[in-house]
């Protein structure tokens, strides 16, 4: 996702994005108290480590339901933040409580093997806590996401310090507050801050672990400071995610799928729709009711029960976007529907679709973050797997076929970290995924995530002689 610029003010002030009123301010955490939550955790981390993985799984399972007790709460309280209409708002929740809940089960079975090197020796394989995570997470997901990363930080005996979005910390503090009633003291810390806060927490050098999920830029940076502390990074960064609308494939069903990929979460999700390539045998029916989808959609604030497609994040945000629409306007795209940046309050972008983008176009190019679905209409199927190859990013894309040795090429050749074929979204609990490239690197989530967070002793067992 597109950077934040670091703020100038200590203070954070959050506005709901849907009309401008005051969700509320928050104190940017001292560099002094970043050194001092770090050490908390530090000192916290060997007593947590001998912990019973049994008794950690405990307490997280009881975090998680505590969070499902004040799911509509937390809801409620990410939609002011950042706009997602409610259902969506609920179902982040509900999704964080359920990886909560993944992760009490499969902590206690976290893997180890044995080998036996002779038959008076015996070497384990033991899995052991890295120490302190910090886990640096993202505010178009604020519930789900840090649920996985301090989950799986916790059930596998590491101290965890947690800095949520600038853009979304009240929820991040109720998020922490269910974690913090149930952990000895220590074992987690919340920093509220902005991108000086996450610098200086990723630069610690008690820090063992950077766990980032947010923009490219951002992951770039904490790539850089790990490297100098010694920390491992774990990353999941920017995407440009590729959809691919084969010849032979029912074009209305494929532009719902585009429009659900494009516009749901009003195009804030790194796994959105960026670019799409369109055979031509289908594209004009395509595009038809691709625009008919977008202009339907039903915008407004994240609290009203019928809202389809609600505000960005902020001014900044939809700023971002609409240049880049206006550019690629200029460079000789047509825009079939939106593009415009309407009056009123809030920070609402209409659904927008273009035709006629080239590859070339910062549109395509670049993540967008927003509701935008740039198309180009291709020749053939071989065309549209070579464009969308292209690029730095390798985060995931979509291919919707009836050929399923088109379906096969796709997923063998394209260099991403995942791939859905005939669905925008959707995959079975516990899949895990590496981005590529630009995207970032290592496990963010399912039981690999456990893997990430431990490091691996080998211990040698040899018979004494007596």
């Amino acid at each position: 996702m597109p950077g934040a610029e670091p703020y100038d003010s200590d203070l954070l002030t959050v506005l709901d994005p849907a009309d401008g009123s005051l969700v509320g301010t928050l104190e940017c955490a001292a560099p002094a108290e970043v050194g001092a939550a770090v050490e908390a955790a530090a000192k916290a981390a060997l007593d947590w480590a001998r912990t019973a993985p049994a008794e950690r799984a405990a307490c997280v399972a009881e975090a998680a339901a505590r969070l499902a007790a004040s799911a509509d709460a937390l809801a409620v309280l990410t939609t002011r933040e950042m706009g997602k209409p409610p259902a969506d708002a609920r179902g982040g929740v509900d999704a964080g409580v359920a990886t909560l809940r993944q992760y009490a089960e499969l902590g206690p079975l976290h893997r180890g093997r044995s080998l036996q090197g002779g038959w008076d020796t015996t070497d384990l394989m033991v899995p052991q806590p890295r120490g302190v995570v910090a886990a640096i997470t993202p505010w178009n997901d604020p519930v789900a996401v840090p649920c996985g990363l301090i989950g799986a930080a916790l059930v596998t005996g590491n101290t965890v310090v947690f800095k949520p979005s600038e853009r979304s910390p009240h929820t991040g503090v109720e998020l922490a507050r269910a974690f913090a009633e149930v952990l000895p003291p220590g074992v987690l810390q919340v920093l509220v801050g902005d991108g000086r806060t996450g610098a200086a927490l990723a630069a610690d050098p008690l820090v063992d672990v950077v766990a980032h999920v947010g923009s490219t830029l951002t992951g770039r940076a904490i790539a850089q400071a790990a490297a100098r502390t010694g920390a491992k990074a774990v990353l999941e960064n920017g995407g440009n995610d590729p959809m691919i609308v084969d010849a032979g494939v029912d074009p209305v069903w494929a532009a719902e799928q585009a429009a659900l990929g494009a516009f749901a979460n009003a195009g804030q999700i790194c796994t959105s729709i960026e670019r799409i390539y369109v055979a031509e045998p289908v594209a004009a029916d395509f595009l038809d009711a691709l625009v008919r989808r977008a202009k339907a959609l039903a915008a407004g604030s994240g609290v009203e029960p019928a809202t389809e497609l609600g505000p960005l994040v902020d001014e900044r945000m939809r700023r971002s976007v609409h240049d880049q629409v206006s550019e690629a306007i200029v460079d000789g795209a047509t825009l079939l529907a939106g593009g415009e940046v309407p009056d009123g309050p809030g920070t609402f972008y209409p659904a927008t679709v273009l035709t006629d983008c080239t590859d070339a176009m910062t549109v395509m190019r670049e993540e967008t973050f927003g509701p935008v679905a740039p198309v180009r209409v291709v020749p053939d199927f071989d065309t549209a797997l070579t464009a969308a190859m292209t690029g730095p990013y390798g985060l995931a894309a979509v291919v919707l076929t009836a050929d399923m040795e088109h379906a096969q090429r796709a997923w063998r050749e394209l260099q991403v970290g995942t791939v859905k074929v005939n669905a925008a979204f959707g995959g079975a609990p516990g899949g895990a995924a590496q981005p590529r490239g630009a995207s970032g690197s290592g496990f963010g989530y399912g039981p690999e995530l456990l893997d990430e967070m431990a490091t691996t002793k080998v211990v040698h067992l040899g018979t004494p002689r007596v």
